[in-house]
């Protein structure tokens, strides 16, 4: 590993004889649909306002991809963007890594898909399904490579089309949900620590607070089963709250003691956008203080996979984080599954 001058945390990768290599974010980019659903859009569809929304979510208005845009069209734009900032052309990509609960199709994979659009014909390509921990688990897989020496460039996309499993007439989910894609090009940057962790957790005990029943070899589509809804996504919203703030505050919270560093020292964090009460109540049990969470689920609402990818994306791009800055990246989603990842940019 090279050298590197003495820093304030710990890279908890340095232990046992370490002798691969970092991996560090080297671009990203995003891209959402032009279609904007407003709160009083929603007024006008189901029996619900747009202070009962606000209140409770923190959600005024979220993207609707275009009858024929798919994901892998959100996914395809996200990834060119990243590859622009990397200076990464499609022929030097050795693996796509595509996040989703979305697929264009069962198969094969989104991410044989982006490939192909892309024209990243070296590349392996496969897709994984951890919901709204996506973008993360995605991060950790991609930098194994890195790091083992395996490959010297992945792409890592969050994408979702939620508009096309979301329940119209169902107020207490519809309002939730947006579509949009994010992706980062991950690369050894020798000056660079990168990744330094990421935390991942699952409980499938507690799978039935988020799913779609519908769809997979269990309950394949038959009149029936579309006539019952069961291709929809449904939601325990109150039991998946209580989760999510648990499960999020303890990925964190084991992050950042394996670097060695508490919650001053990171100078943005990136939660999962899914519910500003959400992340009001992880940010109050970390001690973090407002101007270091960064959130855009007022524009977007949930994108599931894509949620962090999208923020982080916005938070380069507005200048929140500069080289050398610690990131905090913390998600929870449907399975149930959680996770969390510092990163030095």
């Amino acid at each position: 590993m090279s050298s590197h001058p003495a820093k304030k945390f710990k890279n908890p990768r340095a232990n046992y004889n370490f002798e691969g290599r970092t991996c560090s974010i080297s671009g990203v980019g995003s891209y959402v649909p032009e279609r904007v659903v407003t709160n009083a859009d929603l007024e006008k569809m189901v029996d619900t306002t747009d202070e009962w929304i606000t209140t409770r979510t923190g959600i005024k208005a979220r993207r609707v991809a275009a009858a024929d845009e798919f994901t892998s069209d959100m996914a395809t734009h996200a990834a060119t963007r990243a590859m622009k900032k990397a200076g990464i052309k499609p022929e030097q990509i050795d693996l796509i890594i595509v996040a989703t609960i979305t697929p264009d199709m069962p198969f094969p994979s989104t991410a044989c898909l982006v490939q192909r659009k892309i024209g990243a014909y070296r590349a392996a390509a496969f897709d994984i399904e951890a919901a709204c921990s996506g973008f993360i688990f995605g991060l950790e897989i991609g930098q194994q490579f890195i790091m083992s020496r395996t490959y010297n460039v992945v792409l890592v996309i969050g994408a979702e089309k939620l508009s096309s499993i979301v329940n119209w007439t169902d107020r207490n989910t519809c309002v939730l949900f947006g579509d949009g894609a994010g992706a980062a090009i991950l690369q050894n940057r020798p000056d660079s620590h990168g990744l330094l962790t990421a935390c991942m957790g699952a409980d499938g005990r507690k799978g039935d607070l988020l799913s779609m029943p519908g769809g997979g070899s269990r309950c394949p589509a038959t009149a029936a089963s579309v006539g019952a809804g069961l291709h929809f996504l449904r939601m325990d919203g109150k039991e998946t709250f209580k989760s999510a703030v648990q499960a999020m505050h303890t990925a964190a919270t084991e992050a950042l003691s394996r670097c060695e560093i508490d919650i001053s020292q990171i100078k943005c964090i990136i939660p999962h956008q899914a519910n500003l009460r959400i992340i009001d109540a992880v940010s109050e049990r970390l001690g973090a203080k407002p101007e270091q969470v960064f959130i855009n689920l007022d524009r977007y609402g949930n994108t599931s996979a894509a949620s962090v990818a999208i923020a982080l994306d916005e938070a380069v791009e507005s200048k929140r984080i500069h080289r050398g800055d610690l990131i905090l990246m913390v998600v929870f989603g449907a399975g149930l599954t959680w996770g969390a990842a510092v990163i030095e940019w």
